[in-house]
C-alpha cells in the first residue's frame, strides 16, 4: 500500500483509509464478525489509517474498530493512525451540532474509552457548528492537544471561510470533505485552498455511498434503518439518470482492466490536492477490490474520457446530520 504525508500534520498514512460509518447503525444491520474480519483484512493489506467518529452509533463504530485492531494497538501503537470525529450530540429530536468546549471534551474522553487508546492521532470536528465561535472550538482542541489526549486537529465538512476562521486560532491540519464523481464541487475553491495551505485532505464517499459500486439497479431498495432509504440521491429521475451514467463508467473501466469502484477511487486520488480516499466496507472481498485502486494510475486521456461520460450526470448533495 502506497503511503503519503498528510499535509502539514506530518502523519505518514496509507493512500486508502478504512472508514467505519457503515458500522455505526445508519446503514442497516450487519454481521459483526464479518465486519471485524474486513477491518483486519484492510490492515493485512497495508492500510495503517482508520477513520471513525463518535457520531457513528455513539461508540458502536469506535468500539468495533478498537476491538478489531486491539492486538496491534497494544503491541505496536505507533504503526497505526487512528482518526475520529466529534461535535455531534444526540437529542430526543435527533442529531445536533455541538462543538462547544464541554461537549468536545466529553466526546474526546468517550472516544478514548471506546477505542481503548490513550491518544487519538487525528481528531476532527465533524461538522461546523454555527452556534459556537470557531475560536472557542479551536482553543478547546488546542488544550486537549496540550494534555496529550489528541495528537493533531482537523475539520470535516468545512468550507474555505470556516477553515480560515478556525486557523486564526489553531491551524487546520487536515480536512475531510465529501468528494466523488457525482459531487466534485470542492474542486472550485476548497481544494485550491487546502493545497495552498498544505492541509491534508482525506475525502469521504468516493463511491458515492454505493452508487459507484455498480451493484445498484432501478429495483434496488434499502432497509428502513438505512439513511439512503429516504435520500433523494437514490430516488427519482436523477437517480435513474445517474444509474445510466454508472453503466457507461462500468464499460469504460472494464476496457482498462478495472472495476467501476476502482475507477471511482482512482479518480479521487488522481487529484493532486487529495491525499487519501476513505473507503468503507463490511466484507473482506470489498476491501480487497477497493484497495487495489491505490495502485492504479489514470492518464490524461482517461480523465478526459471520464469527464465526457460525467457530462450526462446529475450532480448530487450528500447527507448531513439533520438528514440522517
Amino acid at each position: 500500500m502506497k503511503t503519503i504525508t498528510l499535509g502539514r500534520s506530518g502523519l505518514q498514512v496509507s493512500r486508502i483509509a478504512f472508514g467505519t460509518w457503515q458500522l455505526g447503525g445508519e446503514w442497516g444491520r450487519f454481521d459483526e464478525a464479518v465486519a471485524l474480519s474486513a477491518i483486519r483484512r484492510a490492515r493485512e493489506l497495508g492500510v495503517n489509517f482508520f477513520d471513525t467518529a463518535q457520531g457513528y452509533g455513539f461508540g458502536v463504530s469506535e468500539r468495533l474498530l478498537g476491538k478489531a485492531l486491539r492486538g496491534e494497538l497494544t503491541r505496536d501503537r505507533d504503526q497505526l493512525v487512528i482518526a475520529t470525529k466529534g461535535g455531534l450530540r444526540m437529542t430526543d429530536t435527533g442529531l445536533v451540532r455541538d462543538a462547544s468546549p464541554r461537549w468536545l471534551r466529553e466526546g474526546v474522553d468517550a472516544s478514548l474509552r471506546a477505542l481503548g487508546v490513550e491518544q487519538i492521532d487525528l481528531y476532527q470536528v465533524h461538522w461546523p457548528d454555527p452556534t459556537v465561535p470557531a475560536a472557542v472550538t479551536a482553543d478547546a482542541l488546542r488544550g486537549l492537544v496540550a494534555e496529550g489526549k489528541i495528537g493533531h486537529v482537523g475539520v470535516s465538512n468545512y468550507d474555505v471561510a470556516q477553515m480560515a476562521e478556525f486557523t486564526a486560532t489553531l491551524p487546520v491540519e487536515t480536512l475531510q470533505p465529501p468528494y466523488h464523481l457525482f459531487r466534485p464541487e470542492i474542486e472550485n475553491d476548497v481544494l485550491p485552498y487546502t493545497r495552498e495551505h498544505d492541509i491534508g485532505v482525506l475525502v469521504y464517499g468516493p463511491l458515492a455511498h454505493g452508487l459507484l459500486t455498480g451493484t445498484m439497479t432501478e429495483a434496488t431498495t434499502f432497509s428502513r434503518d438505512d439513511w439512503r432509504a429516504t435520500s433523494p440521491v437514490f430516488t427519482g429521475k436523477g437517480y435513474l439518470r445517474n444509474l445510466a451514467v454508472v453503466r457507461e463508467l462500468e464499460k469504460f473501466a472494464a476496457n482498462r482492466g478495472m472495476t467501476v469502484s476502482q475507477l471511482a477511487v482512482a479518480w479521487t486520488l488522481a487529484n493532486r490536492a487529495v491525499h487519501v480516499a476513505i473507503v468503507g466496507a463490511r466484507r473482506s472481498q470489498h476491501v480487497e477490490e477497493s484497495l487495489a485502486a491505490a495502485d492504479l494510475s489514470l492518464t490524461a486521456a482517461d480523465l478526459a474520457g471520464i469527464d465526457a461520460i460525467m457530462a450526462a450526470a446529475v450532480q448530487v448533495a450528500g447527507p448531513s446530520p439533520e438528514s440522517v
